[in-house]
């Protein structure tokens, strides 16, 4: 049996006070649609569709290469799974796994083993039981255990249904799609909030005596969405907690490990050290024998064992050799690259340019769009003017070159092998290999006026 999942990621999240769509909101850097997809990539793989609605298209943009359903008029969940109809049919797909895309916390194995639990019913769904079950759809069970219905909070009626149990709907749903063509049509919304919601399939199906399963996951509430700054800022922390902690069982070094923050999607080898306050987001690898300091903030690079980031560095799609040093007070921008050994120093950036082995670049320098080889010092002061105003324009440095102090280097230019080029030099042309070249005016000495 076919299987896709329908991520719901069309809300706009009113009590977010954000103009940008909910799943867009970040956890540890990453939108929490981000983090769902992750979790649900090892159980569905590439059969995801996912129904946006409020600014779509920054959604879509954030993530290329989905696919995606548009819900033109948010009139709830039910409402944007007739959406997602067509699409899933013409994909094949006989069984659907609905998740809310603002549940960053969902794990893999939870998504697993509600699959597995559903497998061979006609419409299962999640729920936890929680002591303040709040604005979440209440469980109703006949005296046998068997579901009735949810009933969103809102709606529900104590004399008609009982006292609640504290068991709730956790918005994770897993419908056959000939179910799912026949009772959507039957949804109405007759309610207080004027939605279709997909919580009445439950009780449609269950007056007609399908199989429907209400999979009870405890207390686990890595299934529960997130709708307001305080609930965010929860979700973030023990997302952020988490993940320290099996940072720590795996052998990583941790200083302040309260103030450390770790993408879940990060690399983190066993023996690598950091201290907290840092950031390690995104994609970033960080070897074994690699140390971060204090207050730096490394997104989406690769740090390499013996490396050394100093406090109040910034490094985003960068690399750092083995033994290179960084910082403090550094910046890697995207594309910069630091061989084996290489220095980069105090207020120092890098922009899509490689710092060859060994070759140093230790105070207040800007290397932009260049190609720098091994064993070359670049003094202090020193700029590459890679930019007309129009064009970027690439500097190619020759090994064992020295650069003096105050610089600058007006690209595209090309400085050999074992040259010199004197300090406060503008460079406009190319210099050969082996030579000495000094571009700046004869000093002038001049009796002093008083």
């Amino acid at each position: 049996m076919k299987m896709m999942a329908v991520i719901l990621a069309a809300g706009k999240g009113t009590r977010m006070h954000s103009d940008k769509p909910k799943v867009l909101q970040t956890v540890l850097g990453e939108p929490m649609l981000r983090h769902v997809r992750e979790a649900l990539r090892p159980v569905c793989g590439d059969d995801v569709l996912i129904v946006v609605g409020h600014r779509a298209e920054l959604i879509e943009a954030a993530f290329a290469g989905e696919r995606f359903v548009r819900q033109t008029e948010q009139l709830g969940t039910g409402h944007a799974l007739m959406q997602a109809l067509p699409a899933l049919r013409a994909a094949g797909c006989e069984m659907a796994l609905v998740v809310n895309g603002d549940t960053p916390l969902l794990r893999t194995e939870t998504a697993a083993r509600f699959m597995r639990e559903a497998e061979g019913a006609d419409l299962a769904f999640a729920t936890i039981s929680l002591g303040e079950p709040g604005a979440y759809g209440r469980v109703v069970r006949d005296a046998e255990g068997r579901v009735q219905a949810v009933v969103e909070a809102k709606d529900y009626d104590m004399e008609r249904y009982g006292a609640p149990t504290g068991e709730v709907n956790a918005g994770m749903y897993a419908v056959r799609l000939e179910l799912a063509e026949a009772l959507l049509p039957r949804l109405s919304n007759a309610n207080r909030s004027g939605e279709y919601y997909i919580t009445d399939l439950i009780g449609l199906a269950a007056a007609e005596e399908r199989d429907v399963r209400g999979v009870q996951c405890g207390g686990d509430e890595s299934l529960m969405g997130v709708n307001s700054p305080r609930e965010l800022a929860a979700a973030e922390e023990c997302m952020r907690a988490a993940v320290v902690s099996e940072l720590l069982d795996k052998g990583v070094l941790l200083h302040a490990p309260a103030l450390v923050r770790v993408s879940p999607l990060a690399d983190i080898e066993p023996g690598a050290e950091l201290s907290g306050p840092c950031d390690i987001l995104g994609a970033s690898r960080v070897e074994r024998g690699a140390r971060i300091d204090a207050y730096c903030v490394v997104r989406d690079s690769h740090v390499s064992s013996g490396a050394e980031i100093r406090s109040f560095s910034h490094l985003e799609q960068a690399r750092v050799g083995q033994g290179a040093l960084v910082g403090p007070y550094a910046r890697l921008r995207p594309g910069a690259l630091l061989e084996r050994n290489s220095h980069v120093g105090n207020f120092v950036e890098l922009k899509k340019a490689r710092l060859g082995a060994g070759s140093k670049a230790n105070h207040l320098t800007y290397l932009g769009d260049a190609e720098i080889g091994e064993g070359v010092n670049i003094g202090a002061g020193t700029i590459t003017c890679n930019y007309d105003g129009r064009n970027k324009f690439k500097t190619v440095i020759g090994n064992g070159s020295f650069i003096g102090s105050n610089t600058a280097l007006v690209a595209p230019v090309t400085v050999g092998e074992n040259t010199l080029v004197g300090a406060g030099s503008v460079i406009t042309s190319d210099v050969a290999d082996g030579e000495l070249a000094i571009a700046r005016g004869r000093q002038k000495n001049m009796p002093r006026k008083g």
